[in-house]
């Protein structure tokens, strides 16, 4: 498998790629879809973003262990043609480049619902357009520029989440913003218990937590374009998720303390909700200003996606050719700006649809993610299959939860599928996903003959 990627510039370097992938994971689904889960789970949310973390790690360990093998723009739709087969190729390239299309949507919706905090009375789709040419103007840029300015971006958002982890525990224990008054951790178990729900709350919400992962896989898309990716990708994997962990579970901890599970709507930050609790309103104001950058790098990111997987897939003749022109500043420019194109359907979305856009677009896009991740296990597992024991045993990033792991992970994902039969607003991703690959299947079908 050719590691060149024509005209694509390698630009990005471990702390651009760590930062990326993890800005692209900590954005709408911490910052606003975790007042869903939290209805669903009550505190006992915390299990249910533990359960998805560790299905996660799993699918990035399998990740891992091709990409630093093989490091290529196209990462698992590459993997996916080279080890399933070409259809299997050809649907996860467009299914990935559809997912982040749609969470992109997803991450727009918020900017405008973030918005509204400083301007109430101002249309979302106004501040939904305004952010996705914001963000399609800093994609044009080379990659190396982009992957810095991404990195600052998603620092930003680590150091707020560290702050306000920091400042909810000093509210907690020493009452300091709340007149002295020490919360504590009663609220955790005060309202119906830590399972108020009961096991099966916590099995619900997981459609809406997996989610909020959706972003770390893109470190293989990053490896085409890293400077090291023997060296790189191992170590992005095995920081980001952990780091992902304690955020979520630390931040949501802090959060579920101060402010009752039972009185969260999906209107508002939970993060902003907390410090409006406690009267530090001067606090929610600069909060807002970072979960409005998170879902601004978030949606970076996904741009960002969206343009290598059409460069990808019109280098392997699944797309069409035009898309793999590279433009001067190394950048896949025509991808890029087609995907910005198709991104104004959110900004539609939000002018008609309003307040359920998001629950809509996120249940879309966790279907188009889990398709993903099952794509890269089964990839992993065939991949695994082609090496001589010898092979195995010099492989510089092993997936040592093979083959046990895989397969958990695959049959945990199939089961978050099934979940969204059971939520009426999670519905809609079981007509539009299977929908969306049943028409890929189609084209496949009329024109393979075209892409040989």
């Amino acid at each position: 498998m050719s590691n060149k990627q024509p005209g694509l510039q390698r630009g990005l370097e471990s702390r651009h790629i760590t930062l990326m992938s993890l800005g692209a994971a900590i954005g709408v689904g911490l910052f606003l879809g975790s007042a869903g889960a939290i209805q669903l789970a009550g505190p006992a949310v915390l299990i249910t973003y533990a359960l998805g973390g560790l299905a996660i790690y799993l699918v990035m360990r399998a990740l891992g262990e091709i990409a630093v093998e093989n490091p290529v723009a196209g990462s698992f739709s590459r993997y996916a043609q080279d080890f399933i087969g070409p259809l299997a190729g050809f649907i996860t390239g467009w299914n990935y480049w559809f997912l982040w299309i749609v969470t992109c949507m997803a991450e727009i919706t918020a900017v405008g619902i973030y918005m509204t905090l400083w301007f109430p009375d101002s249309p979302r789709w106004i501040w939904a357009l305004a952010a996705l040419v914001l963000m399609t103007l800093v994609n044009l840029i080379a990659a190396k520029v982009f992957g810095e300015f991404e990195f600052w971006f998603a620092l930003i958002k680590v150091v707020a989440i560290i702050a306000m982890i920091l400042i909810g525990l000093a509210i907690i224990l020493f009452g300091i913003g709340n007149s002295g008054d020490a919360m504590g951790f009663s609220n955790l178990w005060s309202h119906g218990g830590f399972m108020p729900n009961g096991f099966s709350g916590v099995i619900a919400a997981l459609p809406i937590v997996m989610f909020a992962y959706l972003g770390v896989e893109m470190i293989g898309v990053t490896a085409g374009e890293a400077n090291n990716p023997r060296k790189t990708i191992p170590k992005a994997i095995n920081t980001v998720l952990w780091r992902v962990l304690i955020f979520y579970i630390g931040a949501i901890t802090v959060i579920l303390a101060i402010y009752p599970w039972n009185e969260m709507t999906g209107d508002q930050s939970p993060f902003v909700m907390m410090f409006e609790n406690v009267g530090i309103r001067y606090a929610a104001g600069i909060l807002n200003f970072v979960v409005l950058t998170a879902a601004l790098s978030s949606c970076n990111s996904g741009i960002f996606s969206t343009g290598r997987m059409l460069f990808n897939l019109a280098g392997q003749k699944q797309a069409p050719k035009i898309f793999h022109h590279v433009g001067k500043t190394g950048v896949p420019t025509i991808a890029i700006i087609f995907s910005a194109i198709v991104l104004l359907i959110g900004v539609v979305l939000n002018y008609f649809l309003d307040k359920k856009v998001f629950i809509y677009i996120t249940s879309v896009s966790t279907f188009g993610a889990v398709w993903t991740w099952i794509i890269i296990l089964v990839s992993q597992i065939n991949y695994r299959k082609t090496l001589t024991k010898e092979a195995v045993a010099k492989l510089t990033f092993r997936n040592k939860f093979y083959p046990f792991g895989s397969y958990f992970a695959i049959a945990f994902l199939l089961m978050v599928v099934v979940l969204m039969f059971f939520n009426d607003d999670t519905r809609i991703a079981l007509i539009v996903g299977p929908l969306w690959i049943a028409i890929l299947v189609l084209f496949y079908v009329i024109r393979k003959d075209k892409m040989k």
